[in-house]
């Protein structure tokens, strides 16, 4: 394991904002509302990967307590947000975001 010594801040950080970035532009470009709640969760792991990479070079635990709070966020987010698509399908019979207009109900 003498190879991940040579692992620097700069990657981990250059890794979590090439993640951060896909997620962001899956959310701007995607209208399948599956994807758009996926992509989320992409950044949501991008801004965990951050906070543990600064945890472990500042030798600081408080990162990785507030990595704990995003998964629990996280969590609750895919099961609220799978529960509205969930309903949206039943309803309008699509997930596609552009197709949806709930003022239209």
């Amino acid at each position: 394991m003498e190879f991940l010594n040579n692992i620097s801040i700069e990657h981990y950080l250059t890794l979590s904002g090439v993640i951060f970035s896909i997620g962001a532009i899956g959310v701007l470009t995607r209208r399948n509302a599956i994807i758009v709640f996926m992509c989320v969760e992409l950044m949501l792991n991008a801004v965990n990967l951050t906070l543990v990479t600064f945890s472990a070079y500042l030798g600081d635990s408080n990162g990785q307590v507030f990595v704990f709070f995003i998964m629990a966020v996280a969590a609750a987010e895919a099961a609220v947000g799978l529960a509205i698509v969930l309903a949206l399908f039943r309803n309008m019979k699509t997930i596609n975001i552009d197709e949806v207009n709930l003022l239209k109900w």
